[in-house]
């Protein structure tokens, strides 16, 4: 996958949630709009774009959402009882929606552009906390995130990703960083944050 490419169409999938690159997400999925997706995800071996809403709800007709997005890749999946889907999809790349369509079957289609991926800083000292913290969650929080290995603990983008999805922070925060892509903005909210729940 090439970054920055222009004009690649991905199937959008708005939720009330913002995925990071490198981030897992388990869904359920009961729309036929979204079965028949995943359908084509799977069968062509590609990917959907999950985009925080903007307005609207993730069931019913096609809701706004954001531009900045994440490429999200399927994992695995499970066939449920009465038609449900499960599956398990971790987060790629960010790209910004350039251009949004709504199918009859109101599934939207995006046109996107490929962002630059963060690059790799090092956890400094005033945060290994933060480290920590992951690590303990991680392991409370059991299948599919113990499986999130901590073989990225020393990259900063990484570990205050991961707290950033998993800490009941506003929505709109998470959007916030997700589109800003600076570690160490989010190392620094992120203890602000610990630090207002003492």
């Amino acid at each position: 996958m090439t970054e920055n490419t222009m004009g690649e169409t991905l199937p959008i999938f708005p939720l009330s949630t913002v995925l990071f690159p490198g981030g897992v997400l388990p869904l359920r999925i009961f729309e036929p709009r979204y079965l028949d997706m995943v359908a084509d995800c799977l069968r062509n071996d590609a990917g959907f774009g999950v985009c925080l809403l903007r307005g609207g709800r993730e069931v019913g007709p096609a809701a706004p959402c954001h531009a900045i997005g994440t490429l999200a890749l399927i994992e695995d999946w499970e066939q449920g009882e009465a038609g449900l889907l499960q599956i398990t999809v971790r987060g790629r790349q960010r790209f910004r929606l350039l251009d949004a369509r709504v199918q009859p079957n109101q599934l939207t289609l995006g046109e996107v552009e490929w962002l630059e991926p963060e690059a790799v800083v090092p956890v400094p000292g005033g945060a290994r906390l933060l480290s920590g913290l992951l690590g303990r969650l991680l392991e409370e929080l059991g299948p599919p995130f113990d499986h999130l290995t901590r073989r990225e603990e020393e990259d900063l983008g990484w570990v205050t990703a991961r707290l950033t999805e998993i800490l009941p922070l506003p929505l709109a925060t998470k959007q916030a960083w997700l589109e800003a892509a600076d570690p160490q903005q989010r190392a620094e909210g992120l203890l602000e944050f610990l630090r207002s729940q003492r």
